[in-house]
């Protein structure tokens, strides 16, 4: 269960982890990171009381199920609270990414691709030409470049528009 969670929070962190991975933290990733580190120690905390829980041969299987059911009531409020506090600080590391990111360099990967057709056009005179026919295609052909560069800057702003959903807290083990 520990590592579900642990898991579960480190997906959820991922795309804005390897977006703003730099060799100086953020007052917000320095956070986060103690948070989740004391939020894996709480969790293995929990863990071992359930094993201990579930080992007790004394216990019946009811008994062993409502028990561990009240020892994650206990640990509930630890999954929230770590809930909360990566998704505020998730908002803010994205938001440090985001003013980040170089628009200019976007375009310009983004035009890399586009560039050989233009130099091809450039060097076999179709432009020179009045063919309105070649007009009409070589106007699709750069509204084309337009739409891949405004596709790109699209694609990593809705990267870091939203902040990533926070990870459900698990449900309390089931009864036997």
């Amino acid at each position: 269960m520990i590592r579900a969670l642990s898991l579960a929070a480190a997906l959820a962190l991922l795309p804005v982890s390897a977006a703003v991975a730099q060799e100086s933290k953020t007052a917000a990733e320095v956070q986060l990171e103690a948070a989740a580190a004391a939020f894996e120690q709480k969790m293995e905390e929990f863990g071992e009381r359930a094993e201990a829980i579930q080992d007790d041969d004394a216990l019946s299987e009811t008994a062993k199920g409502l028990r561990v059911a009240a020892l994650w009531s206990e640990y509930q409020p630890h999954v929230a609270a770590f809930t909360t506090m990566a998704t505020q600080q998730a908002g803010e590391i994205a938001n440090q990414a985001l003013a980040a990111i170089d628009i200019d360099a976007i375009v310009a990967e983004a035009l890399a691709g586009v560039a050989p057709m233009v130099d091809g056009m450039a060097s076999n005179s179709a432009w020179a030409q009045t063919d309105p026919d070649q007009m009409v295609t070589y106007g699709l052909m750069a509204d084309y470049a337009v739409g891949q560069s405004m596709d790109a800057i699209e694609e990593v702003n809705e990267a870091f528009v939203a902040p990533p959903a926070p990870p459900a807290p698990p449900a309390p083990p089931a009864e036997a």
